[in-house]
């Protein structure tokens, strides 16, 4: 299959998606961020003194997902109908030590084109925020595993990737 966002020459375009139906898009992105269990403790308890973390995170994922075309150069600006965020945090159970925050985006919207990049870039956004305010005290977080779950809508139809 070619890829679609390369002309006849071989240069990066953005794709024409003026010919397609308005649909219904969903698309949901999980990733993680790994941390000592005493960081954990501390968001959990308010300690971090940047704030309440996670409720910044959420603010910031969906901020980014409102902006991703601004981000990655071939995205359309899209009108998002919903954005969410979730966070749901597991005590030490690597073999390192580490607790873990799982951050999950939901976006949809009605349109040309899909909201999977939407979704990621929220992801993304929400654990370089939880990175950023907990840094002070934790070094060693490791945000990982950032991958696109399930997508509906278009012409490719449903993915169930998790």
């Amino acid at each position: 299959m070619p890829l679609t966002h390369f002309d006849d020459q071989g240069r990066a375009r953005m794709v024409d998606v003026g010919h397609k139906a308005d649909t219904p898009r969903e698309a949901v992105a999980k990733g993680r961020v790994r941390l000592k269990p005493e960081t954990l403790t501390l968001i959990r308890d308010g300690g971090i003194k940047k704030g309440d973390v996670l409720a910044v995170a959420q603010v910031a994922g969906i901020m980014a997902a409102k902006r991703t075309h601004e981000l990655v150069p071939m995205c359309h600006p899209l009108m998002l109908t919903h954005v969410s965020l979730q966070f749901e945090t597991q005590p030490a159970d690597d073999p390192n030590g580490l607790a873990t925050i799982e951050i999950s985006a939901t976006v949809r919207t009605t349109g040309k084109t899909g909201v999977e990049m939407e979704a990621l870039t929220a992801v993304s956004v929400a654990g370089l925020t939880i990175y950023d305010m907990c840094k002070a005290v934790d070094r060693a977080m490791q945000i990982d595993a950032i991958r696109l779950v399930k997508k509906s809508g278009g012409k490719s139809g449903d993915i169930v990737l998790e």
